[in-house]
Formats: C-alpha cells, structure tokens, sequence
C-alpha cells in the first residue's frame, strides 16, 4: 500500500516547476497570449532599447548570446566615445591627428561601416522579436515606421558617419602632402597663401595673389603680410637653387615680377628642384621667404577659378563692402586698362556673397589700384576663416571637402593637421596683425624700387608686436618712431590699429544721391572714368560679418 503511493507526490509536484517558472508568464520574452497593449507597448520598447542599448533587446526578448555580444561592443564604443570626448577637451590636436592619419581613418572608416551594418541586423532581429502578426493590425504600421526611423537614425547615422569620414580621407590624401613635418621658425608658424591663376593660354598657375599668414606656435596668434604681385627684385633665400641665376634677386627688367616666377621655374628650371612636387610654387614660396626676411616653411596654392566652388559649398560668406566693386567686362584698351561694359556690380553695404561674386569681389581692380584689390581678397580670407564654423563645416562637410579637393593644393603634411587645425581654432578668437607691402603701409611706388631692409625691419616689427602681445595678454609696446613710407606714419604692427570693420559704407554721392547701377553704367556709357573712380574709391574697405 505504501509504495503504491510512493510515487503520487513526485508526479503532482512537477506540473508545479513548471507553473513557478516565471520566464513563462513574462510577457516581453514570451509574448503569445499577452493583451494586445501590452504586445503595443513591448514592440515600442524593444525597439528604443535596440536604438539606446544595442543588444539589450536580445538579452531580454532574444538570443542571450547574441544581445551579450553586441553589449559588449556596445559597451566598448561608449568607452571609446567617452576617450575621444576627453582628448578633444584636453588633447584636442592629438584627436585630429589620429582622426586625420591614414591608417587610423582607414581603421576607423572600417570599424563605422562595420557597427552601422551589425547595427541593422540588431534591429532587422528586433522585428523577429516583436512578432507583427501577434499585434492589432491597427498598430503594425506605426510600430514598422518606428523601427525604420529608429535604423536610420542609429544605423544609418554610423553608415553617414563612416562615408563622410572616407570622404575627408580622400581630401586630405589629395590636398596635402605626406612629407616630413615642419618646425616653428623662431616660434612661428609661417604659411604661404598664393591665389593662382591657371589660364588655358598659360603653364602653370600664376599667382596673383601672395599673402603670408604668420602663426605663433602657442597661442595662435596671427599676422598676415600681403606682398603685391608686381614686386620687382623679390630676392630669393640664402638655400633657394634660383639664386644661381638670380644671386642678386629676380632681376630681369620690367618683366621680373614676383608673380611670374612661378610659371618661369615651370617652363625652364623644373630641373633645379628635383623631387619637388611642384617648383614653381616651392620658388616662390623661397621669394617670399627672402624678401620678408622669415623662412616660410610650407605653402598653400588656391586656384582661383575653382574658388567659387568653395564659396558656394560653404553657403556663401557675408562682408561689409566700403563701396561698390564693378564685374568689369573685356578689355577694350590695354594700353590704358579700360574694360568694356560692367557685367554687373556688387553694392556698397553688407553683402552675402555666393562663389561667383565673391571670386569677382577678390579680383576686381577696375577703377581702383591693386591694393584696394589685395585689401578685399585679405577680407575674403578672414570671412572664409570666420565663417567656416564646426556648424557650418559638419553640415556641409561633403561638399566642402570635395570642392576643396578641386581648389587648393599644399606641401603642408597631412601628420600635422591636427596641430595647425587647433591652433587655427585659437586664432579665431584673436585680432589679426597686418601689413601689406604697399598702401597704405607703403608709397604706391615703393614696390617698383623696394627697399629690403626696410620691409624686413617692418616684418620684425609686426611679429614683434604679435609676440609680445600674447606675452602681455593683449598689451602692446609703445609705438616706434614713424616710418618715412608709411601712410598715416605709425610703425605697422607697433600699435593697436583701428578695427577694419570701422567705416561706413560709401553708398551715395557727396551731393546725397544714392549710387545705383544705372547711374554708375551711365558714367561708363558717357566716358566719364574719372567720377566712377571717384563714387568707388572706398571699394577696398571690407570686413568680414
């Protein structure tokens, strides 16, 4: 009797396990049967814990192993995230250097598209997990539409990412050079800006505009030394190969102008710079350096007729223009420089400038001299600088990098982008120095018959000012004695120059007549040059907005 119901207890006491184990009344693993609100408001947190946890979903509804996996690399990325956070707050050119490094964007580029891709699946096997078909047919779509935003949100973000960085990657293969990086000369940082001009009727680009932005290697701050494209003599450096032709400066007549020495070395003296990427722009840049007296160490050559595409990927830049600058039409008299009709004209005021009318802005001369022009492309630059936020540069990152690929070549090593981008970045906080080699720092004619000695003490000065400057927080020295070519007497550099944005726009006559486009197309119409060169002689004032 006894053993006959031995047994009983056992065989009554197993349906029990297996109605404790609450793994199947849980409701979020094991859904079938579960009300239909609860089934909505699972499907809705499954897929938010797929895009804020990537593998929790798993863990909870799916596959353990699988949501394990991908929660350590979720886990992992949040780490590494987190890094990049702090060395962008406290190392921030050693981020952009690792960012900027071939292999290390390669790596990272492979590692993007490869989280964007394990990213979807994770969402694809969420899906599995919401079962549709358990859910009111009313809510299906809205929960699929969840989902799919939540994928390109997540995923397809990743995917974004990785093919933008692959985009700066190749720009930045393109552009800049993997040669040897470069030191500070004397604490500065020295970088030539040329405009070139690549004609079809020319070899080479030639550079009409020459400007030298001069960094100090702390702080940042900034100087920029403009040298008229018709400087006669440029003497080259002591180590330049152009001085066994030229030993005492560029010196062949009215012909020898700093600006055509670009296309001379590339039409006859490539062989002098063996190994050189580009002699001509390396020959100009040892001009520069020889005539200012400071070793330039690396150069960056815009080409002028592409730099509208740069303007418009940026969105455009915004000026105050001191007066109107006309889009002159053909030549008509050389001998004199007169043009033709006006294309068209850019108002006095404040100006948004799309690439078109920006590129006819930093090139214009038309009833002006060459320094009202050099005086606009300098506020060109710091409008491009100012303007090229990390809002404007990450919203349209893709085409800005791909119209610089198409506008600007450079001997700058990509290894030490990081380091110039950072202190690019301080710099744009600071006032900028500046000198031009020419009016108003210097007599109009001074270029024809320059005097190095003079020009190069000038030079000392402004970095000079700059260097003490970022030693006295903002105190400059006591200005030198006046100059005998400087315009207005004071020492370039050696005071606090008034803002540049300081000056009202010319936009009537002295008679109080506004100035339009009819009424300067009537000047030209009638031949009277003299009174447009007078109602535009304000054209070179600008600054950036």
């Amino acid at each position: 009797m006894t053993n006959s119901y031995a047994p009983a207890p056992q065989n009554s006491q197993r349906p029990d396990r297996q109605n404790q184990q609450p793994s199947l009344t849980n409701p979020v693993r094991y859904p079938s049967g579960a009300a239909a609100p609860v089934l909505t408001k699972r499907a809705f947190l499954l897929v938010l814990m797929t895009l804020l946890v990537p593998g929790s979903a798993q863990i909870v509804a799916g596959n353990r192993r699988l949501g394990r996996a991908a929660l350590r690399v979720t886990l992992v990325v949040w780490a590494l995230v987190l890094l990049a956070v702090v060395l962008l707050l406290t190392a921030r050119s050693t981020l952009i250097n690792l960012i900027t490094n071939p292999l290390a964007s390669l790596l990272l580029v492979i590692g993007l598209a490869a989280l964007a891709l394990g990213w979807a699946v994770l969402f694809y096997n969420t899906l599995r997990l919401i079962r549709p078909v358990l859910l009111r047919p009313k809510v299906r779509p809205a929960v699929v539409v969840a989902l799919v935003l939540a994928m390109v949100l997540g995923s397809g973000s990743l995917g974004y990412a990785a093919y933008l960085l692959n985009v700066g990657r190749d720009a930045i293969g393109n552009i800049f050079s993997n040669g040897p990086t470069i030191e500070p000369s004397e604490g500065r940082y020295n970088f030539l800006m040329m405009g070139g001009d690549a004609g079809a009727d020319r070899t080479g680009r030639r550079p009409d505009s020459l400007s030298v932005i001069s960094v100090d290697a702390k702080t940042g701050k900034t100087a920029i030394i403009s040298v008229p494209r018709n400087l006669q003599n440029a003497q080259f450096s002591e180590d330049s190969p152009m001085r066994s032709i030229y030993p005492d400066g560029y010196d062949c007549g009215d012909e020898c102008l700093i600006n055509a020495i670009n296309t001379e070395v590339t039409n006859e003296h490539q062989d002098l710079y063996p190994g050189v990427q580009d002699p001509g722009a390396q020959a100009t840049l040892e001009a520069v350096s020889g005539t200012l007296g400071i070793k330039v160490q690396a150069y960056v050559l815009v080409d002028m007729e592409g730099f509208s595409k740069l303007i418009d990927a940026m969105g455009g830049i915004r000026i105050k223009a001191g007066g109107w600058v006309p889009m002159s039409g053909d030549m008509v008299d050389e001998a004199n420089g007169i043009h033709g009709m006006p294309l068209g004209w850019i108002p006095a005021g404040d100006q948004t400038l799309d690439g078109y009318h920006a590129l006819w802005y930093g090139r214009s001369r038309e009833f002006v001299d060459d320094y009202a022009r050099i005086q606009r492309q300098q506020c060109v630059q710091q409008a491009m600088l100012k303007q090229l936020d990390p809002a404007t540069l990450l919203s349209k990152f893709e085409d800005i990098a791909k119209a610089g690929t198409k506008v600007v070549d450079s001997n700058i090593s990509a290894s030490q982008l990081g380091s110039f981008v950072d202190l690019a970045m301080k710099a744009k906080s600071q006032d900028v120095g500046r000198l031009t080699i020419g009016p108003p720092d210097f007599d109009a004619s001074f270029s024809t018959v320059p005097d190095f000695d003079v020009i190069q003490e000038r030079v000392d000065q402004l970095l000079a000012a700059k260097a003490s400057a970022s030693a006295d927080d903002g105190v400059l020295p006591q200005a030198a004695a006046p100059g005998p070519l400087s315009a207005a007497g004071a020492v370039p550099g050696t005071q606090p120059a008034p803002s540049p944005s300081d000056f009202t726009p010319v936009t009537t006559t002295p008679d109080g007549k506004p100035i339009t486009e009819k009424m300067l197309n009537n000047f030209k119409r009638q031949g009277d040059e003299q009174s447009i060169r007078d109602l535009v002689a304000t054209n070179g004032q600008c600054a950036p907005l």
